[in-house]
């Protein structure tokens, strides 16, 4: 008997391919239309912050402003026409429109918008409010004074929710059986973190373009334009995608049986904000479980408004801190994909789900306090730090985005997998509407809530320099409360697991649907 044919060798190819040879017709197309989608929200996640963080009497200040007064209310606002627009066009019409719309602004944006913004930027008005207002409202001054930029930002945001929530993940549960997630899931995640590998050193390339053009040539609009042309050439790659899969792969028994998939999927409860948090107060379990999913959203958009001030200090030319960032995108993708193949379901297994779901959490404080110390004492350590060649500033920047690149890669190969496989011993019905009042709570309060607590302590105190203590306070607190809760639930995880003994591996393999959804954080 052949090693192809013995059992030992099936189980282990099982593992590492689950997918049958005539199965990669439907794979494939989904794993390179996610892929092509997330290389675009990698291209302008960067480019927006280096565009508005490095903008004109701006910084990183704005971002709070951005995601409270910008992000927020336009996502409601998309949300309602996406909302109308489903009740009168197909579901195929409806992806090319959106898509379209989306290239169309980043279009106007290269060839319009951004080359005539010394003429449309309200300048002397801005300078006149700053003038009057006190220095709290930079932030929000710095949206007046470069509103194209600040529309270029939320759309980009928007990109990540339209493109990859609703228009991806819509499209594949319509089309997926559930036989099939449990195994095409965990590739179209592997597939959308490839893409960080591809779009972070094509934006390091086209960043550093500034050293090879004349002298007096807009370098960072050059920049622009290469990376904002490829973000349209590859909005054409997905629609072409998106229409061989459903010319060839859903006009294909083997793959596609309306009637089976709607069979299978069961409609998950709609809550409202009221609801969930009344749903929430009624269950300890449920509690704990939301205050992981807001305690991650919130610390996360604590440390960014800080971390990115320091990356302008470091990197205050627009080309240098996109470079930066496209350095910082290719690490991520790479330490995400690892941890996703090698780490996760290894650590759950070896040690159990109650130290598998703390990992991320304590990675979080760890490099927390070494960020926030080299920032809040900085002035102190300058002699020591100098003996090893560096400055407070640059280790400030390093263990800044060593935090967010080792918190994005445990959330995705540890926190989303404990955070599914908490669902499971649960009764259908607390499981149904306790997913439902997480997402809406969850989703709520751990976006904007640590946007809304960075744009009060800057109104208040005046500038990021004079909140960062605050802000480094108020995330140990949420992180400690975070750990509090994952302690709590993992007690009660265990004990409902003696009593009911679920599964656990489908779990592993389901979760990588909610590893992708950002990335979309």
């Amino acid at each position: 008997m052949s090693q192809a044919t013995t059992p030992e060798f099936g189980r282990w190819r099982s593992f590492f391919w689950p997918v049958h040879t005539f199965e990669l017709k439907k794979l494939l197309p989904m794993f390179f239309l996610f892929f092509f989608i997330n290389f675009n929200y990698t291209i302008l996640r960067d480019t927006k912050d280096a565009l508005i963080v490095t903008a004109p009497g701006s910084g990183a200040e704005a971002i709070p402003f951005l995601k409270v007064w910008g992000v927020l209310p336009m996502a409601i606002l998309f949300m309602v026409v996406y909302s109308k627009l489903s009740n009168v066009l197909s579901k195929t019409k409806l992806f090319y429109t959106m898509i379209t719309s989306f290239l169309a602004f980043f279009t106007l944006f290269a060839l319009v918008l951004y080359p005539c913004r010394d003429v449309i930027h309200p300048t002397a008005a801005a300078d006149a409010l700053q003038a009057f207002l006190p220095s709290g409202f930079s932030g929000l001054i710095a949206l007046f004074r470069n509103w194209t930029y600040a529309i270029f930002y939320v759309m980009s945001e928007l990109w990540g929710s339209v493109a990859i929530s609703l228009l991806f993940w819509g499209f594949a549960n319509d089309i997926t059986k559930v036989s099939e997630s449990k195994r095409f899931y965990t590739m179209f995640g592997l597939g959308a973190n490839a893409a960080m590998l591809v779009s972070g050193p094509a934006i390091i390339y086209f960043s550093n373009i500034r050293g090879k053009l004349a002298a007096g040539v807009d370098a960072w609009g050059v920049s622009l334009n290469y990376m904002l042309g490829m973000v349209v050439l590859s909005g054409l790659v997905i629609m072409g995608i998106y229409y061989w899969i459903n010319k060839n792969v859903l006009t294909d028994p083997r793959f596609y049986d309306a009637t089976e998939v709607k069979k299978a999927k069961k409609e998950k409860p709609k809550m409202s904000l009221s609801e969930s948090f009344s749903y929430l107060a009624k269950s300890k379990y449920v509690l704990c479980l939301a205050v992981l999913v807001i305690g991650y959203g919130i610390a996360i958009q604590l440390v960014e408004v800080t971390w990115k001030s320091q990356l302008k200090l470091q990197y205050p030319i627009s080309n240098d801190y996109s470079a930066f960032m496209g350095k910082f995108s290719t690490i991520t993708g790479a330490a995400t994909i690892l941890m996703m193949l090698f780490v996760g379901g290894n650590v759950i297994r070896r040690f159990g789900w109650g130290i598998a779901a703390q990992i991320t959490p304590v990675v979080l404080l760890v490099t927390g306090v070494g960020f926030f110390s080299f920032v809040i004492f900085r002035d102190s350590l300058t002699g020591f730090v100098a003996m090893f060649g560096t400055t407070p500033l640059m280790l400030a920047v390093i263990f800044g985005t060593a935090q967010n690149i080792m918190s994005k890669s445990s959330k995705y190969s540890l926190f989303d997998p404990t955070k599914e496989m908490a669902y499971i011993p649960l009764d259908q019905e607390t499981k149904v509407k306790g997913k439902a009042a997480i997402d809406v709570v969850g989703a709520r309060l751990g976006k904007s809530g640590g946007a809304f607590i960075n744009q009060t302590l800057i109104v208040a105190l005046g500038s990021i320099a004079a909140i960062v203590p605050y802000v480094a306070a108020i995330l140990f607190f949420i992180i400690f409360a975070w750990i509090f809760a994952t302690n709590s639930l993992s007690k009660k995880f265990a004990q409902l697991n003696t009593e009911k003994k679920p599964a656990q591996e489908p779990a592993l393999a389901t979760a990588g649907a909610a590893t992708t959804e950002a990335s979309v954080s």
